[in-house]
């Protein structure tokens, strides 16, 4: 069991190690697939505004009575992604189907360590 949870540890920090620029560049080329269009911060006051955001995460604002999804990064591009409900909803989908995958390549990572007798006590199933 040790060995189960070293290996899972391993393999979440290597992961994690790739940096937050990483996750973060990846998220935004989900946006940006996703539909979200970009306005960049190329004025003081654009800047301003920016910071004045939650950095990396989503605000929700509503124009015209449509939900318009924002999404600040005053790091990176320095740059204002904004979508609609079908952008984020896209977005969503993607962020699932990252995560699905990321948890399946942690199995097989935990699966091709020899080492992990994942029979055990119990013995094959047949």
């Amino acid at each position: 069991m040790a060995r189960i949870l070293t290996a899972a540890a391993l393999v979440a920090l290597s992961l994690g190690v790739t940096g937050c620029v990483t996750a973060v560049e990846n998220k935004e080329n989900m946006l940006a697939a996703a539909g979200f269009k970009v306005k960049l911060a190329d004025t003081a006051d654009k800047i301003n505004g920016l910071k004045a955001l939650p950095p990396h995460k989503f605000v929700t604002n509503n124009q015209n009575g449509q939900p318009v999804y924002l999404y600040a990064d005053p790091t990176i591009c320095r740059c204002l992604y904004y979508g609609d409900q079908t952008a984020y909803a896209a977005y969503q989908q993607m962020a699932f189907d990252q995560r699905l995958a990321d948890q399946r390549q942690m199995t097989a990572a935990m699966l091709q360590d020899a080492s992990w007798n994942y029979w055990g006590v119990w013995g094959p199933w047949y």
